[in-house]
């Protein structure tokens, strides 16, 4: 049997193990972070919102839309984060369709640790795009998922269209 090493996915796992109390929530983190600085994935800050690639994404493209104000649940977003979290989404589809092309996409909410939420104390919205053929033979018997493009690249081509657009 051969190995393929995915260390990123051991230091996820293990972050739910120990997690450190000190550091706060993630999202709320990233919403003071330089937005210069390679370490943040934020793409852009609205007035209630912000939109952050996944650091551990299931495909090329995978973003997340999360309110700014520190909720748990969807019945606690007011009208006006929800839609603009919803809206937010729509240019998101626009946005990946023209630079990846996606086949379709996976767009949801996991409330809870046991509907899957890696983070379940802060709220956020999922758009994932997917490809005909996009489910091999390594996530479903080697529980390993390759990511072919680089985080920052896509960043970088995801916030050059959305400027676009918003021109």
């Amino acid at each position: 049997m051969k190995n393929l090493w995915s260390p990123w996915r051991s230091k996820y796992i293990e972050s739910f193990a120990n997690p450190d109390e000190n550091k706060g929530c993630i999202f709320c983190n990233m919403i003071s972070m330089n937005p210069s600085s390679e370490d943040n994935l934020v793409i852009e800050q609205n007035d209630l919102s912000f939109t952050v690639m996944n650091l551990y994404p299931y495909n090329n493209g995978h973003l997340m839309v999360v309110p700014k104000r520190h909720l748990s649940k969807l019945s606690e977003l007011n009208e006006k984060e929800l839609l603009e979290c919803l809206q937010k989404l729509q240019e998101l589809e626009s946005v990946l369709i023209d630079i990846m092309k996606p086949d379709g996409f996976n767009i949801g909410i996991n409330l809870g640790r046991v509907s899957g939420a890696g983070i379940d104390d802060h709220i956020h919205f999922h758009i994932v795009p997917r490809w005909n053929g996009d489910t091999n033979f390594m996530p479903v018997l080697g529980e390993v998922k390759v990511i072919s493009q680089d985080l920052l690249n896509t960043k970088k081509m995801i916030i050059d269209n959305l400027k676009k657009k918003q021109s």
